[in-house]
């Protein structure tokens, strides 16, 4: 009989109130773990950003799962981090996991995303600033209701960077689907399948594919 640990997260104190995403989570988990001889043993709920290192619930569902020898379940890849330092002391946990969404994830799999993950969230940084100080250099008063075009303008560009980027990162995956014969729609499909969320976190559509190629 196979022991599992489960591991909920919610990213604010009202989620975590109310329960906002733990019924989903935790009804995602029953699903995956119907049938077959398993236990769970124990479930872990963190109300927590994602992107904060210190987590204790889920330090302490790690420790729970080398205790008891049991694997670690989430019900979307995401819940188990967005920081890859986190993420290599999840690897040296030595702690099984397994993502509900994205059961074909293993340790490497989620380092790697977790490392595109950060990546993305400095150039974001990076791209706001820039644009923040450009906007200054030309005489925009930031913080104004009543913004200029060129401060407009500056924000416009800003965010086509970002989805070009966006479009570049998953590339090379559309790329060899297409090249496997699938049509627009398939492709969505393995990509929502796959875990791959579209640059606003939003399943993929066949007009998100297209305009994600368009943008290559």
């Amino acid at each position: 009989m196979k022991r599992y640990v489960s591991y909920l997260r919610v990213s604010t104190d009202k989620q975590g109130r109310e329960g906002y995403g733990v019924g989903a989570q935790r009804e995602a988990v029953a699903n995956y773990l119907n049938g077959g001889k398993w236990e769970l043993l124990r479930e872990f709920v963190e109300v927590e950003s994602g992107r904060k290192k210190d987590r204790p619930e889920l330090a302490a569902a790690l420790s729970f799962c080398k205790l008891t020898k049991s694997t670690l379940i989430v019900a979307k890849l995401d819940r188990l981090a967005r920081n890859v330092a986190f993420v290599s002391s999840l690897m040296e946990s030595g702690v099984d996991f397994v993502a509900v969404d994205f059961p074909e994830a293993n340790k490497l799999t989620v380092h790697i995303l977790a490392a595109v993950a950060e990546h993305e969230a400095g150039m974001i940084s990076t791209r706001t600033k820039a644009a923040l100080a450009a906007a200054r250099t030309r005489g925009v008063k930031l913080g104004n209701p009543n913004l200029t075009n060129e401060a407009r303008s500056a924000g416009r560009v800003a965010r086509a960077m970002k989805s070009d980027e966006d479009a570049k990162r998953v590339k090379p995956i559309i790329e060899g689907l297409r090249l496997q014969g699938m049509g627009l729609r398939e492709t969505a499909r393995e990509l929502n399948r796959q875990g791959i969320r579209t640059p606003l976190g939003k399943d993929w559509t066949a007009t998100a594919v297209k305009n994600a190629m368009a943008r290559w």
